[in-house]
């Protein structure tokens, strides 16, 4: 009688090791051991994975995933650790070791046995996002409907299951894996894509499933309250996931400024340590901290700088591609490139990837043109020609930071050029002369944008920020902040003096402002704008008029400060005395749909300042457009 072999659907099947043994058909009992024997002495060593695998020695974590509008936790990811006391422990050693010793599919399906099993038992709420391989995905055992059986033995609808996919290598069958997708979508599972900006193939899986979600890459998350190209490729991903129906998960939120900044992009998902951590027996609900965030209507003054007045460009923007040469290039190749391209003046000189230096166009033709110099180096490596020690520069060091290495480097750097890196690897080169046309049309740029006199931003970045107010429904303060009598002051003490006393009014309202919850502008002349989030805007402001009042005393004449004033011509080509400059502000409060455009809103900010201006000394007033009583205070 032979034995019966335990087939490799033991390891496969979703159902649990008892269930399989009542499944086996009934035989003597002998035949049973004795198959068992068998199997055995069959199978391969015992190793720590197979261990793991037999004696289902995996654990589940959760993690939640938050609605950042309704405050409300989505559901929760599904993770999974091997034992603690095993170097498997960790994911990542994990399947690593089971692809190494081909049980890739084994250790996936109890995972995915492990955690479907915890989430009933916990009877967590929301929807489950259940990561599964594209290696798997179209594997007879995980597409005959196994798994939909075991989760109807466990009572979990299959629309609160997300199929997360997870590329940790290339997908070269992308239509088996397309096919399958929409297979699981056709029994009721979502699909999400994860780590968008990494992997293989998931914005072309994006394009064509139109995934219910797709997380972004923690990559692109973490720091963006202080990097603005991460900040534009998260925006950018927002605007095509509204065009498609598709919601947004940030992954990686660690810290409050990042929840901050993807709740202003409109960012609707948020998964991170900030948030909560993944554990066994995870949180159902945000802590207050987190509450806190979302209940607050503030938006966060840093994704605004990017409203045109401040470049972004780095070293990547001034890179020209040159075809680099081999250090075992022969002289007469080298020779041969210079001669047919007159506009080259260098050539990179490249190893594995590895810039080793360049080979400058009028020191090498200056040595090889002389004479009996070809016929005798012409062949050999082009190695002797190299100038090495170059200055290398990440491809991602922005222009501004770029300029001052550049100026303490050897002043031949900057003719020579430079060599432009990414992870060390050769990309390109740039000239000094490239950065100079950068740098001088990003002060021409700056210029269109920004205040030349106090470098603040102008008209156009405040007209853009009210109507990003406006449009995010957060209420806020705006403030128009006048000098008065300036003109008498500038005709009296010259335009250098009056320039002085628009700096100094300037740096006065800026220290005033909260630089993460308030924005300064300067619209011309001594006209300053400021568009108040910090709840205590008007002690900021009276504290603004206090220090003007003791400011600005410097800047007058004994005389006049004894006197209280000056005479001065006037408009109407008559002198007369006018009071010493104070400063105005006018202040009005402005809530959720109040106002329909930055122009209401300037327009209101206008008859505030004008009531302002009526008052004596150093004043503010509070303006309500629709009330039918009005404030004012007076700051000595």
């Amino acid at each position: 009688m032979s034995a019966t072999i335990l087939p490799n659907e033991y390891y496969r099947s979703p159902i649990l090791p008892s269930e399989f043994l009542r499944a086996i058909p009934r035989s003597p009992r002998a035949e049973f051991i004795s198959s068992l024997i068998h199997a055995k002495e069959a199978a391969p060593a015992m190793t720590p994975l197979r261990e793991i695998i037999e004696r289902r020695k995996l654990t589940a974590l959760f993690q939640p995933i938050l609605d950042l509008k309704s405050g409300e936790f989505l559901g929760f990811e599904g993770l999974i650790r091997g034992p603690s006391d095993s170097t498997l422990h960790s994911p990542v050693n994990l399947f690593a070791a089971a692809t190494r010793e081909g049980l890739l599919l084994e250790v996936e399906m109890l995972s995915r046995q492990t955690v479907l099993e915890a989430f009933a038992t916990q009877n967590l709420p929301g929807n489950l996002f259940l990561n599964v391989s594209p290696q798997t995905l179209a594997d007879p055992s995980f597409k005959n409907g196994q798994t939909l059986a075991f989760l109807k033995e466990l009572n979990i609808d299959p629309s609160r299951v997300v199929i997360e996919i997870t590329e940790n290598q290339p997908t070269y069958d992308f239509a088996a894996m397309r096919s399958a997708l929409m297979h699981y979508r056709s029994m009721g599972f979502k699909i999400a894509i994860d780590d968008l900006g990494e992997g293989f193939s998931s914005l072309r899986l994006w394009s064509e499933l139109r995934p219910e979600f797709v997380k972004i890459d923690m990559h692109f998350v973490q720091d963006v309250d202080h990097d603005q190209i991460k900040l534009q490729f998260l925006k950018s991903i927002q605007q095509i996931a509204e065009s498609c129906g598709t919601r947004v998960i940030a992954e990686g939120v660690e810290t409050e400024a990042e929840l901050r900044v993807i709740k202003d992009i409109g960012i609707g998902l948020g998964q991170g340590y900030f948030i909560a951590r993944p554990n066994h027996t995870p949180l159902t609900l945000p802590s207050a901290d987190t509450n806190c965030i979302l209940n607050t209507a503030n938006i966060p003054i840093f994704p605004n700088s990017d409203l045109g007045y401040r470049s972004h460009a780095t070293a990547f923007h001034l890179l020209t591609y040159i075809e680099p040469a081999h250090p075992d290039s022969p002289n007469d190749h080298i020779f041969e490139r210079f001669s047919t391209d007159s506009a080259l003046r260098i050539i990179p000189v490249v190893k594995n990837g590895k810039p080793l230096g360049f080979i400058n166009r009028f020191c090498f033709i200056e040595r090889f043109a002389k004479v009996a110099q070809r016929e005798l180096h012409g062949r050999q490596p082009c190695g002797d020609f190299i100038q090495s020690d170059p200055l290398l520069v990440d491809r991602s060091m922005p222009v501004e930071e770029l300029s001052h290495f550049l100026v303490e480097a050897d002043s031949r750097h900057f003719a020579d050029g430079f060599i432009v890196t990414e992870n060390e690897r050769y990309v390109g080169v740039a000239s000094g002369q490239d950065l100079l046309r950068e740098l001088t049309r990003m002060q021409l740029e700056a210029a269109r944008y920004a205040n030349p006199l106090t470098l603040l931003p102008g008209n156009v970045p405040i007209d853009q920020y009210i109507e990003k107010l406006l449009h995010t429904n957060t209420p806020f303060v705006a403030c128009y902040c006048d000098l008065d009598h300036f003109k008498p002051y500038n005709d009296t003490y010259g335009y250098r003096k009056g320039d002085e006393m628009i700096q100094l009014t300037g740096r006065i309202l800026n220290w005033a402002c909260d630089p993460k919850l308030d924005f300064i502008g300067h619209i011309g002349g001594d006209d300053f704008i400021l568009l108040m989030q910090s709840r205590d805007w008007r002690s900021r402001c009276e504290h603004a008029l206090h220090s003007f009042g003791q400011a600005s005393s410097l800047m007058f004449e004994e005389a006049h400060l004894t006197a209280g004033g000056y005479s001065s011509e006037g408009r109407d080509g008559i002198a007369k005395i006018y009071p010493l400059t104070t400063l105005s502000i006018g202040a009005i409060q402005v809530a959720p749909r109040q106002f329909i455009s930055h122009h209401a809103v300037s327009s209101a900010m206008a008859d505030a300042k004008k009531m302002a201006k009526r008052m004596p000394g150093n004043s503010l007033f509070l303006g309500h457009r629709t009330a039918t009583h009005k404030t004012g205070a007076q700051i000595q």
